[in-house]
């Protein structure tokens, strides 16, 4: 397999990776515009813009966007995250030019109908709704605005259905003249692909982007604190957050090996002292996620109302023994896990082309898969303990809590704990 990259001279970047054997691949747009580029004003818009591309371009329908791909029985999506948003597909190889121009058409242009806007806009407000409905989602939402107040990184990716409601064309188009700017654009692709034939399609389509500037981010300062809405729901939801390192960091490695052994499976400390020895919830992990200039270390339970105080206790327990006990057999494993999950993930072509873009929109190249697994072997016993001593000596964390949760902890009371 051959990873092989192209910049156009206004700046579009071109990854792709050729994947012997395969007769399917898997390519599309990555740009870097997220929930975090937005302002106050704009929260949503990118998530808006994501639904409304394929609602309809210049040259095509919904429909005719829909059927192109479906009709060589391919598959076409696209998603929105905090700092990125993808349109992607999947063909066989043959296909790949035609998907190609589908996904070029519906980036570059949209017609953003206002009748389609209309549809559209019921759409995602069902999307929010069906959100709050569900509490192990939207409490993930709710810990994202606790730990970041204030800030474009806190703010939900779907917006809130007071903004949602008043978009409109004018809206969306300034957002794309802002962001959807040569220097926030990779093409990727992996499979069945060549990467010559990508390069002169990609110039073709993207070769006649003016420059535009990338604007500047706000920065994410993680300040922590509490959220806390008790309802009478069957399960008590909690989610507990401590600042970790952003994906440029040294330590990002250090932080996801420690949420591994932390929580990542079923041999994890939680899952086996909260759930299999003591019973005290269903499910129980912990996550490290990471963002370019921040991350958190999230763990995550459900649980009777009657069980919380006694998991809170185990939780906050385990955060400190960790910076004294952690356990060489549990670092292997982690490391273990975590090597075979990415080689395993990128099996796939799909998995290969995310690969090729985030590496690029972090990094500005593609690190060879053996520099990440010597990043993720070089985490050691010290370091981890040296990592969770510092999670307990932060002083400050982000909590929110979800459902008959009345007789809680706040969050004072388990960074005192902590700290004791």
């Amino acid at each position: 397999m051959t990873v092989q990259l192209h910049r156009l001279p206004n700046g579009v970047r071109v990854a792709t990776e050729h994947m012997p054997g395969l007769q399917s691949a898997s390519l599309g747009v990555w740009v870097t515009a997220g929930g975090r580029h937005e302002r106050a004003e704009q929260n949503g818009i990118a998530h808006f813009l994501e639904h409304m591309a394929f609602k309809g371009t210049k040259t095509r329908s919904a429909l005719q966007i829909a059927e192109a791909i479906e009709d060589v029985g391919g598959y076409i999506n696209a998603y929105t995250s905090r700092e990125m948003t993808s349109f992607y597909a999947r063909v066989l190889g043959d296909d790949v030019p035609l998907a190609l121009d589908v996904i070029s058409d519906i980036v570059l242009n949209p017609v953003f109908d206002p009748h389609e806007i209309e549809v559209e806009r019921h759409v995602i407000l069902q999307e929010i709704g069906q959100a709050l409905d569900t509490p192990d989602d939207i409490i993930f939402d709710w810990l994202q605005e606790t730990a970041y107040p204030g800030q474009a990184l806190g703010r939900p990716i779907l917006g809130p259905s007071s903004r949602v409601e008043k978009f409109d064309q004018r809206d969306l188009a300034s957002f794309v003249r802002e962001r959807y700017v040569p220097g926030n654009l990779i093409i990727a692709a992996a499979g069945a692909v060549d990467h010559d034939a990508i390069v002169r399609m990609v110039e073709e389509r993207f070769g006649g982007l003016a420059n535009g500037s990338v604007q500047d981010t706000e920065a994410g300062k993680f300040l922590g604190g509490e959220t806390r809405v008790d309802k009478g729901l069957e399960q008590a939801h909690v989610a507990l957050a401590f600042e970790s390192p952003g994906y440029r960091s040294e330590d990002v490695y250090v932080a996801q090996v420690y949420a591994m052994a932390m929580g990542g499976g079923m041999s994890s400390r939680l899952f086996q002292e909260a759930r299999e020895k003591r019973g005290l919830c269903y499910t129980i992990f912990a996550q490290a996620s990471a963002y370019a200039d921040s991350g958190m270390m999230t763990i995550y339970a459900g649980t009777g109302a009657e069980d919380l105080e006694a998991l809170f206790g185990l939780t906050i327990d385990e955060l400190r023994r960790t910076a004294e006990d952690m356990s060489a057999v549990e670092i292997d494993r982690a490391r273990a896990q975590m090597k075979a999950g990415m080689m395993m993930g990128l099996e796939s072509p799909a998995s290969r082309a995310e690969r090729l873009a985030r590496q690029l929109a972090i990094w500005d190249r593609i690190p060879d898969l053996q520099e990440t697994v010597d990043r993720i072997d070089a985490v050691t016993v010290e370091k981890t303990r040296d990592f969770a001593a510092q999670l307990t000596a932060a002083g400050n964390a982000a909590l929110a809590l979800y459902g008959p949760v009345s007789g809680a902890p706040s969050v004072e009371e388990m960074t005192g704990r902590l700290a004791a």
